[in-house]
């Protein structure tokens, strides 16, 4: 089970390193604002991933061949939902 803590930890360290961050880290922090109760949705294609988490809409691009990491500037725009909804103070 994962805790509101865990959580909330795992946001504070993607925020300290914005240009070594992978897609499925921002997946796996949706999957669990889900699985504690907050309204989220992904759709995806082959270029992106645009998630909705509690009115709150960002966009990754996974279309970056040869990168595992995304670029800051996706990592900036969670983070500022992160910080909308109240799970992620800068």
């Amino acid at each position: 089970m994962v805790t509101i803590e865990k959580v909330r930890a795992f946001i504070s360290e993607i925020a300290e390193r914005p240009n070594n961050v992978t897609a499925d880290e921002i997946g796996w922090v949706v999957e669990r604002l889900a699985s504690l109760g907050l309204s989220t949705s992904k759709i995806s294609n082959d270029h992106q991933v645009m998630y909705n988490v509690e009115g709150q809409q960002f966009g990754i691009a996974t279309h970056r061949r040869g990168a595992s990491q995304i670029k800051a500037c996706y990592v900036r725009k969670f983070l500022a939902a992160m910080s909308n909804i109240g799970w992620y103070e800068d």
